[in-house]
């Protein structure tokens, strides 16, 4: 009937999913423990969203739960965290063997919860990597680039995503903007110039409890959300 009102081609792979449960009840009108997925793109970051879904297999209940809505954006942060510094587009692929497994896993019924994993494995590889071989790491961010864009992750800019945040409105970092935050890490700058530790670790301190995690590295000091 579809494509006959529209002219267009209707579906071409039918998959039957599991059900989706929250906190392991089945979800239904009658228990009142339904959502909505505009209430939960209000709280968490739709990539979040989706590699949630992506991380059970399809033919697998799916159990919604914050903390796994945590969890999943944790995970993005981990991935991405091996993604920034590197150029990607600038060497081409390597890794090929990730590739294969990757393929393998998409392959078997799409098996997403597999092929997720060889995308951590990868990112490991490229934190080895990025104080051995530049290049290489770079050409296994591209791999890591590519693998995820299957999956629709990965795409933004990795500085954009950690230092984004989630989107919750009762996070810590709520009302802390990125101007603020970097000129807090100016004065922390300023305080270890000085050699007020004391003063340096007070802000760190200050900056974690609110959601703000720092890294010093040898091109200075980058942040990020938690």
């Amino acid at each position: 009937q579809s494509e006959a009102a529209t002219g267009e081609t209707f579906v071409n792979v039918w998959m039957h999913n599991g059900f989706v449960r929250v906190n392991e009840e089945k979800m239904s009108k009658s228990l009142g423990n339904f959502f909505t997925v505009r209430a939960v793109m209000a709280r968490y970051r739709p990539e979040a969203i989706r590699f949630f879904i992506l991380s059970s297999h399809y033919r697998s209940p799916l159990n919604y739960a914050d903390e796994q809505l945590e969890e999943a954006h944790s995970a993005l942060i981990r991935l991405y965290t091996a993604l920034r510094g590197m150029a990607p587009d600038s060497a081409g692929e390597a890794g090929s063997e990730y590739r294969q497994r990757f393929d393998e896993a998409m392959d078997d019924d799409f098996n997403t919860p597999v092929a997720i994993a060889v995308l951590f494995d990868l990112a490991r590889e490229i934190n080895r990597q990025k104080a051995i071989d530049a290049e290489l790491a770079n050409r296994l961010a591209a791999l890591l680039r590519s693998l995820g864009g299957a999956l629709g992750l990965l795409q933004a800019l990795p500085e954009d995503f950690l230092k984004g945040g989630a989107p919750a409105p009762a996070s810590a970092t709520a009302g802390l903007d990125t101007a603020r935050i970097e000129h807090l890490i100016q004065l922390r700058l300023e305080a270890r110039q000085r050699k007020d530790w004391a003063a340096a670790d007070a802000i760190r301190n200050d900056l974690k409890t609110q959601g703000v995690l720092l890294e010093d590295t040898p091109g200075g000091t980058i942040w990020r959300r938690q």
